[in-house]
């Protein structure tokens, strides 16, 4: 499925557990210099919840979008640490990642958390960058598509109409963070495919208009390789997010 022109490049960097407030300033710093406007390419910048407050005002006058790394399904209530996408509404949150692999290999999140989720998010008007993939035993073991139709079927149940307003981010566990790359064949199989699955969950409208990032080891002298093919629109970006000038370069090759 050739990408129509409508289907605008995102690029969004996961700092994870990573950055004090001090050093998120720094490194938003550099961002700005050159992605202050970049109306060719969505640049979303995701810091832990201790920095939104502060990198939300330092991005206030530019063009790059702030994102949230996760959130509670509930408006409010009884829940001792999380935080609802009300709160992150008043932090001027546009995005948040929903259902990162670490969330459900670390904090056993489900499918259906997700969906719960997900919901909440849009009802809030923040974009959710819904996340799939499968690990290296299930690709090898020749279930990653499998994993991937569940990933989609479970985190995006239900949502009709509102299913066009979600990024899914497609990240094969065994490439994060190892230094190991989907080749960009083996990614676009796999977008190709999730635009099938969109397409049987919500179809064909929603499937040509919903964005789908790469996420997995994306760097400077891959990127282009990797957003040059026809279902990747862009990449969730993790290490490389943390340096401003490998992340500029990624966002360079996105346009």
């Amino acid at each position: 499925m050739t990408a129509p022109k409508y289907r605008k490049k995102i690029v969004a960097g996961n700092w994870k557990m990573n950055t004090s407030v001090n050093d998120a300033l720094e490194l938003v710093k550099g961002l700005k210099i050159d992605l202050s406007v970049h109306n060719d390419c969505d640049v979303v910048i995701c810091p832990p919840f201790t920095g939104l407050h502060a990198v939300g005002d330092a991005v206030t006058s530019t063009s790059i979008k702030l994102g949230a790394q996760n959130m509670h399904w509930e408006a409010n209530g009884a829940y001792t640490g999380e935080v609802s996408a009300a709160m992150l509404r008043d932090l001027y949150c546009r995005y948040v990642i929903l259902g990162h692999s670490e969330r459900r290999a670390y904090f056993g999140e489900t499918s259906e958390i997700v969906n719960k989720k997900a919901k909440a998010a849009i009802a809030a008007t923040l974009v959710p960058i819904v996340c799939v993939g499968e690990t290296l035993e299930e690709r090898e073991s020749g279930r990653m598509r499998d994993v991937v139709r569940d990933h989609l079927e479970g985190s995006l149940a239900d949502l009709g109409d509102d299913l066009k307003k979600v990024v899914v981010a497609y990240e094969p566990v065994w490439a994060i963070g190892t230094g190991k790359t989907a080749s960009p064949d083996q990614a676009q199989e796999v977008h190709a495919y999730i635009r099938e699955n969109l397409e049987k969950i919500g179809g064909k409208e929603a499937a040509e208009t919903i964005r789908i990032q790469y996420g997995g080891s994306v760097k400077p002298n891959n990127a282009a390789e990797l957003f040059g093919q026809p279902d990747i629109d862009g990449g969730l970006i993790g290490g490389a997010a943390l340096e401003a000038r490998s992340f500029i370069e990624i966002v360079r090759a996105a346009q």
